[in-house]
């Protein structure tokens, strides 16, 4: 009874959340995004950087979950299920993000009466439905009674590929704008393949923690201690990505160049550089490194929770980093689009931007994480847990015991 005391609790915590969000956002449409923090200068805030973060989640949800099949690891196989669950949700509250992000939403038809195929814009469109639509499909024959193990196999090499290529299409969103120094690399799409790896399988590792005290859904140790190895393994990479993408801006020296990376090392981003790197990449690799330490489950959900602490820090950054830059050189620069009110003494014209979230923005984004996770309980509840709906009962789980 205390475990369905706790869990109503906890549904109706997430309930209330999810409506203050979307009170949130029913203020913002009447109001306009003049309610946000964004301006004409900084145009991109909380809710781009929630897409790039969520877009990688899924990414590496999948990632792991398709793997299984397509190079037949039986361990993996125990937890593709949430996993493609977690995926499929994650890729829905990106979309939410940028729906909020529109102002209108009326304005998302546009894309489609007006599109510019030549735009990465269109390209991120298209990807992210065909990745919706393949996720949907692979967790429906996942979950069914009998899987067809031919029709698995083929959705499994799909949805790996679509998994790589949704989250490269969002990474070319910026690496191919050539006027914003920080953005235009041909290493961002593998800086944000690499990114989406470690969180993804962080949260999925810390999502089956959660299943484990919710549900009798079991998970061996030693698939904690394989899968926290694996993380270590894409937090390496990623470290080894940012630290070439630093190097190459470093080392020419170029002036438009050494101000961006100024940005990061000792500017106003520097907290969330460092907070990513130190935090995000060395602590986490730290103690992942450690056999005796993947052998702890409480360790693991520690680095495993810096992980994506640090991959928010690191969309963050890399999304303000050119924002804060002028783009338009000489004054008086670039309208804030914004009239001042009668007697006060702003001005108009900028030539960088700064950009903080509003109190607006911060509860539609927790309201809509809030959603996320009712949507993933009651999906676990309908797909995972038995038919009567108990707390304590999965069906389908391999264990030790079976």
């Amino acid at each position: 009874m205390e475990k369905r005391a706790n869990y109503n609790l906890y549904l109706g915590i997430l309930g209330l959340f999810a409506l203050l969000g979307l009170s949130a956002w029913i203020y913002q449409l009447n109001s306009g995004l003049i309610v946000t923090g964004m301006r004409n200068v900084v145009s991109w805030g909380l809710y781009i950087t929630s897409f790039m973060f969520f877009v990688g989640l899924s990414a590496g949800g999948l990632i792991v979950s398709s793997s299984a099949t397509v190079f037949d690891i039986p361990a993996f196989k125990a937890v593709a299920k949430p996993a493609v669950i977690l995926s499929t949700v994650c890729i829905i509250l990106a979309g939410l993000f940028i729906l909020v992000d529109l102002g209108s939403p009326e304005r998302i038809l546009y894309l489609l009466v007006y599109a510019q195929f030549q735009s990465p814009l269109i390209w991120d469109v298209a990807v992210i439905s065909i990745y919706l639509a393949v996720s949907l499909l692979y967790l429906r024959q996942m979950t069914r009674p009998a899987p067809d193990s031919r029709k698995l196999a083929a959705l499994s090499a799909i949805a790996l590929p679509a998994a790589v290529l949704v989250h490269s299409v969002t990474a070319w969103i910026f690496g191919l704008q050539i006027a914003r120094v920080s953005w235009h690399s041909a290493l961002m799409a593998p800086l944000f393949v690499a990114s989406a790896l470690d969180s993804g399988l962080a949260l999925l590792i810390i999502v089956l923690a959660v299943l484990e005290q919710v549900a009798d859904y079991k998970v061996e140790p030693r698939l904690y201690a394989s899968l926290a190895g694996l993380l270590a393994a894409f937090v390496a990479v990623d470290a080894f990505f940012v630290f070439s993408e630093v190097l190459t801006a470093a080392y020419p020296g170029e002036e438009s160049v050494a101000a961006a990376l100024g940005l990061l090392l000792s500017g106003p981003l520097a907290p969330l550089f460092w907070v990513q790197v130190g935090l995000g990449l060395i602590m986490p690799f730290a103690i992942l490194a450690s056999a005796a330490n993947r052998q702890v489950k409480s360790r693991i959900l520690l680095a495993c929770a810096l992980v994506i602490l640090g991959v928010f820090c690191k969309r963050a950054w890399l999304l303000f980093s050119s924002f804060l830059l002028p783009l338009v050189g000489g004054a008086p620069g670039v309208t804030l689009g914004q009239a001042p009110a009668a007697g006060a003494k702003i001005d108009m014209w900028a030539m960088a931007g700064s950009y903080t979230p509003t109190v607006v923005e911060w509860t539609i984004f927790l309201g809509i994480i809030s959603f996320g996770a009712l949507a993933f309980i009651m999906a676990c509840r309908r797909l995972l847990w038995a038919s009567s709906g108990t707390i304590g009962s999965v069906r389908g789980v391999p264990t030790a015991a079976k």
